[in-house]
């Protein structure tokens, strides 16, 4: 006879003070014993201090409390035992550049940020097993930095971020780049983790004195355990092991636009076949024509002055001025010298048809396009060019911020001259990031669900799909709006909104979600929700680590 199911109980219905007064005092004895810990230039608390932290590329976001900027582990596991004691919850962040999906803001009110960037070391890195043990600081930049200085023959997997984003932090969201190690989340060998009561977690082997194949075989012995610290709050992850890939003899990039928007589902069904079968590797990426658009600058106001979205007249005119396709894919050919020539036969075999076209380059055609580039027949070929090196940056492990260009659309101004930090320039963009099968129906439903919500809602359609896996599609929805303006920022909110809802609804639920969008994620009553919450009970009884993250329950709670 079934036995009757236990009540969850959830870390949300845990007791906590929920008086200002109470609070205030509790945070005010937290911060004394953090600045003894810390001292006074790691622990912010007055609001100049923190204003670089609550600033969002989202409309509106929960502030912090107060930073903690700890240097180590044992100072962390120090400041999460004050934490404890004052019941004054912790919001860890790797770097704080979680771009479009909440930046370095909570989840909800009430926490302290931890900002482990200062925690950046780079422990370990075998040139012959090819890995590497880091702190949650280091950044893509500082490892591909490590890599090149020692003359190592190895690369990382980089994405277009930026290179003073953090790997783990990324890593940790499942986040996914451009080479053939791109599933970023397959390259995990070994967490150390804090949890909430202070112990310190090693998942693998590592948890075993001296085991030699702590940082070569993932899995260890026993349940995996590695998989519950990514999107999830159950503990604080301050070491990882990463594999790293051979440096290629030879790295190409090739790039194929198609004419006409109806294009796009005969090139996902070629792109798959060449995955499937091994002849493409790395993560191929196809934009739609606004990508293409918003990496030569900011928004045509000049042309449009009624403001987006761009009428199709418009956008017939830009796409014959800047030579480019309704939908435009690249992807890297990296390895030996016969290795990417088999991939060239076969990427021109299965890309070459009527209606596209198709280049396949590298640094020697580079530097023969930018020569020719210089003259008054080549004017116009400068941008993509930039966009074709930086692709190839990318592709062998050198990170660069070309591709966060685009989130400057609607930014008066566009992008500033220097490094591009979207949080802080003010910007206005919302990342959204269903995933699909990876057919053209499933794309062209895809498309025919999404366009006319954008359209409603009075936004350029800006869409990437990335082929994540040899079977699945992830694609990144950009809504971009002037966040200096009130009414475009709420339609942004209402565009999102809409978008979420009618993709869950479609059985399209995104890979990973915004800090605005976690209360969403549980659709009723969830088996998987509950036993997640489950396990955050187990962990962490008091909600101390994050509340709200990856939390459903929680995060609406607090709404």
């Amino acid at each position: 006879m079934p036995q009757p199911m236990r009540a969850v109980m959830r870390p949300e219905q845990t007791a906590f003070s929920e008086t200002e007064g109470d609070h205030g005092t509790s945070l005010a004895r937290a911060l004394d014993r953090w600045t003894a810990l810390l001292g006074a230039d790691h622990v912010l608390a007055q609001g100049t201090d923190l204003e670089a932290y609550r600033q969002s590329t989202l409309p509106a976001a929960p502030s912090a409390w107060a930073v903690l900027r700890p240097g180590s582990r044992d100072q962390l596991i120090e400041a999460l035992a004050i934490a404890r004691e004052c019941a004054v919850p912790l919001y860890p962040i790797s770097r704080g550049r979680n771009w479009g999906y909440g930046d370095a803001c909570p989840v909800t009110e009430g926490q302290v940020v931890v900002d482990l960037g200062r925690m950046n070391r780079i422990l370990e890195v075998d040139p012959d097993l090819g890995y590497a043990v880091i702190e949650p600081g280091v950044t893509q930049g500082q490892l591909a930095r490590y890599i090149e200085d020692n003359g190592l023959a190895l690369c990382i997997d980089a994405t277009g971020a930026g290179p003073e984003t953090s790997l783990v932090g990324n890593v940790l969201e499942r986040g996914y780049g451009h080479s053939p190690a791109g599933d970023r989340f397959r390259s995990i060998c070994g967490l150390q983790v804090v949890l909430a009561d202070g112990r310190v977690l090693e998942t693998g082997f590592g948890h075993y004195q001296d085991a030699q194949a702590s940082r070569v075989f993932p899995y260890g012995v026993g349940p995996v355990l590695d998989g519950l610290f990514t999107q999830s709050n159950f503990g604080i992850v301050t070491k990882m092991g990463l594999w790293l890939q051979p440096k290629p003899a030879v790295t190409q990039v090739f790039i194929c636009s198609v004419e006409a928007e109806s294009g796009i589902a005969g090139l996902v069904e070629d792109l798959r076949r060449l995955r499937l079968n091994g002849d493409l590797r790395s993560i191929v990426h196809i934009g739609n024509e606004l990508r293409a658009f918003s990496g030569e600058g900011g928004f045509p106001l000049d042309r449009a002055r009624e403001g987006p979205p761009l009428s199709p007249e418009l956008r017939g005119e830009l796409r014959r001025e800047l030579g480019v396709g309704a939908w435009t894919a690249w992807g890297g050919l990296s390895g030996s010298s016969a290795q990417v020539a088999v991939a060239r036969r076969a990427v021109k075999r299965a890309l070459k048809k009527p209606g596209r076209k198709l280049v396949i380059m590298d640094e020697r055609k580079l530097k023969l396009a930018r020569v020719f580039a210089r003259t008054s027949l080549g004017r116009g070929l400068r941008h993509k060019l930039d966009a074709v090196a930086a692709a190839l940056d990318l592709v062998r492990g050198r990170p660069t911020d070309h591709f966060l260009t685009g989130v400057y659309w609607r930014r008066p101004g566009g992008r500033p001259a220097g490094d591009a930090d979207p949080r802080t320039d003010g910007c206005g963009v919302l990342w959204l990031s269903p995933v699909m099968p990876m057919t053209g129906p499933a794309v062209t439903r895809f498309m025919a669900l999404i366009a006319p919500i954008y359209a409603a809602h009075g936004f350029d359609l800006f869409v990437t799909l990335n082929l994540v896996t040899e079977r699945a599609l992830g694609a990144v929805l950009n809504i971009v709006y002037d966040k200096a303006d009130p009414e475009e920022a709420t339609r942004a909110r209402g565009c999102y909104d809409q978008l979420l809802d009618s993709l869950m609804a479609e059985g399209l639920p995104p890979y990973r979600v915004g800090i605005q969008s976690m209360a969403q994620l549980d659709q009723g009553s969830d088996v998987f929700w509950d036993v997640a919450a489950e396990i955050k009970a187990a962990l962490d009884p008091e909600g101390m680590i994050a509340p709200g993250r990856y939390q459903p329950g929680r995060a609406r709670s607090q709404r």
